[in-house]
Parts: structure tokens; sequence; C-alpha cells
């Protein structure tokens, strides 16, 4: 399960950010430390292990396997376990352009749970991306053909249907109203033993690994492995509080720190997904970072809070409301903002044309500033041919780079657009294309816009295969994408 980071909006400078992040975390060591028990205080009352026999056996009927079925090739199921490093920047479908490669079936798993009762299920969009096809097993064997409805690679959210009714669905519960400390339950199939239930308790709420992430994590110490993957996780009244999504491993497995999604804020692109088949996110067009000690006393704030404003983009909401770099953002809609995180993850509940108000301290004074969100600029779904009979599915969602992008990325004569949604269904999804890629070249015909990629689509072969070209974490490569 890959700590994958996401925001409102791609950007260059957040995916390096996570570069740095990841490698930091993954260099941590951890110390022991020696306890006098002579010196410790005695305990007042002896803590009880929360019982959640009866609640296992209530709601194992509403949890089922994922199964997912893949067509890969064999140099890719090669790099997959000889180059680890280099998947980790170019996924598995990274390959050189028309090199011989025998087709070969790659089995994964995963976890779902029914929301209602007609057959919408839940899960990770890491389970269900790239799969040819997918199906459920149910606790009383019985499998399912499954229909994706959508899926959002950001928020890791994917939404699932089975036909049928009379599915019991599970409640849902407010993971707003959770408490660090509350025993929580988690229901999965880690490694394929399907139906274990591990518990814990929270440890932490609106955890954010990155200023790309759209959703502030539940941290618990529950045990979580793969395969744990878009499982339930329960509070003790038996209510969905979170997703199981990922957890933090120096070795592919549980150490100690496993995060959940939130069940509002999966449920939110559920409601998405299920209407539009798409998630549509606002956009305000900031660059917020945290405000350390120092800053607070540059800054004449009476302790570390709000969101220091380090860039704002030209002709965004932002701009127009009035908001400047420097600009330091103290409330959001009446919510205090004490670090970056809180702000990126209001923004990122919110959707397009939502009114704004911001309280902010400029130059020693506060001062409340109003505008209105909208979408991300040129935020264009890529057509492959017409829009009534397209011949290639290609599943992406595209747009130019902003001037501030354009300059960071420094790539030769500043070309390139940005992925921002790849449809899992999709020919570019199975290829190897993720959202944060930009696209130089498509079809041997360099690419500065999005109209240059419609061009080049109407000139594809109806079959065969063709090269894009892209810059990953400001790494080059070229990807071969199988038309069929």
């Amino acid at each position: 399960m890959p700590i994958n980071m996401f925001q409102a909006q791609p950007t260059i400078r957040m995916q390096r950010w996570l570069q740095r992040s990841s490698l930091a975390l993954s260099i941590g060591t951890v110390m022991a430390i020696g306890i006098n028990a002579a010196t410790m205080p005695q305990a007042q009352a002896a803590v009880t292990t929360a019982d959640f026999s009866d609640l296992v056996q209530q709601v194992t009927p509403a949890v089922a396997r994922v199964n997912v079925t893949k067509t890969v090739s064999e140099d890719e199921l090669a790099k997959a376990q000889t180059a680890e490093l280099l998947r980790q920047f170019f996924g598995d479908r990274l390959r050189i352009p028309d090199q011989a490669a025998k087709p070969a079936i790659e089995h994964a798993y995963g976890t779902a749970f029914f929301v209602t009762t007609d057959g919408y299920m839940l899960t990770n969009h890491h389970v269900v991306a790239g799969a040819d096809k997918i199906t459920v097993t149910l606790n009383d064997r019985t499998e399912l053909d499954v229909t994706l409805v959508g899926s959002d690679e950001r928020s890791d959210v994917a939404v699932l249907k089975v036909v049928g009714d009379q599915f019991p669905a599970l409640p849902i519960g407010d993971s707003n109203s959770l408490k660090v400390g509350e025993p929580v339950l988690a229901i999965g199939s880690p490694f394929g033993f399907d139906y274990s239930a591990s518990a814990g308790i929270v440890s932490a709420k609106s955890r954010s690994f990155s200023r790309e992430t759209s959703v502030p994590f539940i941290q618990t110490d529950v045990a979580l492995n793969p395969g744990n993957s878009g499982g339930p996780l329960f509070n003790q009244r038996g209510e969905v509080i979170g997703i199981n999504s990922r957890i933090f491993s120096g070795t592919g497995g549980y150490m100690g720190l496993s995060f959940s999604i939130p069940i509002d804020a999966a449920m939110d692109i559920y409601e998405q997904l299920k209407t539009n088949g798409e998630v549509a996110r606002a956009y305000m067009g900031i660059y917020p970072q945290d405000i350390d000690r120092n800053l607070a006393e540059a800054y004449n704030l009476a302790r570390p809070q709000g969101a220091l404003l380090t860039r704002v983009s030209p002709d965004s909401p932002a701009q127009k409301s009035g908001l400047q770099s420097g600009d330091i953002i103290l409330q959001y809609n009446d919510v205090q903002i004490m670090r970056a995180a809180d702000l990126l993850n209001l923004l990122n509940r919110a959707r397009p044309n939502d009114p704004f108000s911001a309280q902010i301290q400029r130059d020693g004074k506060q001062m409340t500033v109003k505008g209105t969100l909208t979408y991300a600029p040129n935020d264009v779904r890529a057509q492959s041919g017409s829009q009534q009979d397209d011949e290639i599915q290609l599943g992406l969602r595209l747009r130019n780079l902003t001037p501030d992008e354009q300059a960071e990325l420094a790539v030769d004569n500043k070309t390139g657009i940005l992925v921002t949604t790849v449809d899992p269904t999709g020919l570019a999804a199975r290829s190897g294309i993720f959202a944060g890629d930009i696209v130089t070249n498509f079809h041997q015909k360099p690419i500065a816009k999005v109209t240059d990629f419609s061009s080049a689509i109407s000139s594809l072969p109806k079959k065969g295969v063709v090269t894009i070209e892209v810059m990953r974490q400001g790494i080059p490569g070229i990807i071969g994408l199988r038309i069929e």
C-alpha cells in the first residue's frame, strides 16, 4: 500500500516535495528507551481491551474480498521484481517501445464493503487501478462480477457496483467526532487471509504526509497489511469511520503506523463519482506553507499558527479576492487554520463556485477577504476522436501548465501539459501513465498545450504502439502506449 500524495490540483513542486519527504521517512530510525519501573507512578486503573467479538459477527457479511486481474508482459513482471526504485518513478509498465513481450496474467487482492443495499461498494483506487477484470467474493463464498463506477487517484477512493439488491450495507459514522485514543476495528484480507479482524486505537487525526494530499488521514495503530486496502475501519458502535488505505513501512508489512481515509471525505467522493463519474475539485491559486517559531516572531504572531502564502497565482480566485504573497491566512470560512495542511484539507473538500471568506494578517494588521473558487484553469478532458464515437479510450484528463509551473519544470522550450486524472479503465492507465505526469511529446509530436495533444490523437493508428514522453518528478522517460 504505497503512500500516495494528492492536492486539489497537482503541481510540479509538490511532486518533488513528496520525493524528498518519502526519502527522509524511509531512512528514519527507531531508538529504544530504557525505563526504570521504580520511577514510574502506579496506574490508577487497569486498561481494558475493547471486546469486538459481537461486532465482527455483525459487520462481516457486508465486507468482501476484491479480486483483480491485470494483463501485463513478462518484462514488466521482471522489472517489478528487480527494479523497485525504477518502478516507484515510472510504474510497472515503462518499457522500450516495440520490444517483444509475451502477455501474462497478474492477480491482486484487496477489500471492499457495501454502502448501499442495491450493491454500491467502496474500496481504494490503488486496489483496482489498471484492472482488466474485477470481482468480489462475499463471506458466503459467492463471487460476483463488478462494474467500476468511478475511481479517484488523488483521494484513493473507488466506487464499485454489483448487480442485485438486499445487500447488507454498513452504517456510516461521523469521522469528525473521532477522538484520539478511541478503540477502532478493521476487517480485511491481509495477504489473502479473508475476513481477518485487527483492532487498535486512533493515534492521530488530520494526518497529512505532504501538501499534495487530498484527505486528512486518520492514523491508527491497527495492524494493516497488503490486502487490507479498501476495507472498513469501524468505531465501537459498528459504524464505518474510515477506509483503510496505506501504511508506513520499511519492510512492506505492518510497522505500527496505519492510515485510513475519513469516511466523511470518502462519501463526498462517492457521491460525485456515482453522480458524475469524476470528481470536480475547486481551485484557489495559492502556495501555502507552515509557520515555525522564527516566522511567528518575525510576523508578530503569539504562536506558530496560520498558513503563510509564499505565492499567489496570477488571475486566480486568490488574487482576485485581494490575497497577496506574504499574507497569513488565520481563518478560512470561520475555521481556524493552525497549519497549511488545515487550509488545503478544506480546499480539497470544497467545490468549484463555492464562496470563501478568509481572515488574514498583512503587515501586522488583520483583515477579511472574500472570493469565489473556480475550476482549475484549462482543465479539459482529452478526447479520442469525435465525442460521439471514441474508438480510442485513453482515459485522460489534462490541463495546460500555469506560468509558474512552466518556469519550475524547466524543460526544453517549456513544453508540456499536466495529467490531472487517469481513468483506471482506460488505455493510459494500463500503460503506466499517472496523475501528475507532464506529457512533453506524444506520437513523435511536441506537446505544448492541450490542443496539441488533441491534434495528435487524430493521427493515431487504430492498433499498435505509440510513444509518450513524460516528465515524472523531474525525471524524463518514454512510455509505450499500446492501442488495441
